[in-house]
């Protein structure tokens, strides 16, 4: 209990709902598959802020800021590669 309120936490509740939770998932991430496959990994990229936040690593190089922190590796603005 915490300031008077009792916190529960149901856990894996997408398996408790597997075909709806199938169903948001799809729908959450069929539009950046979509648009992946029809620009190619770089245009979907660069037009999207999503695709370009979520980016990891591309071109051999660690472009998430948390990512490179946590592997204590250096980090590379995506921007700087999708230019050349």
């Amino acid at each position: 209990m915490t300031h008077g309120v009792v916190h529960y936490a149901v856990t894996n509740m997408p398996g408790a709902v597997a075909r709806t939770s199938t169903f948001a998932l799809n729908n959450a991430t069929l539009p950046f598959v979509l648009a992946l496959a029809g620009k190619g990994t770089e245009a979907a990229v660069k037009a999207d802020p999503h695709l370009l936040h979520g980016l990891n690593v591309y071109k051999g190089k660690i472009t998430h800021p948390a990512v490179a922190a946590a592997l204590g590796l250096a980090y590379t603005d995506p921007k700087r590669l999708l230019k050349g």
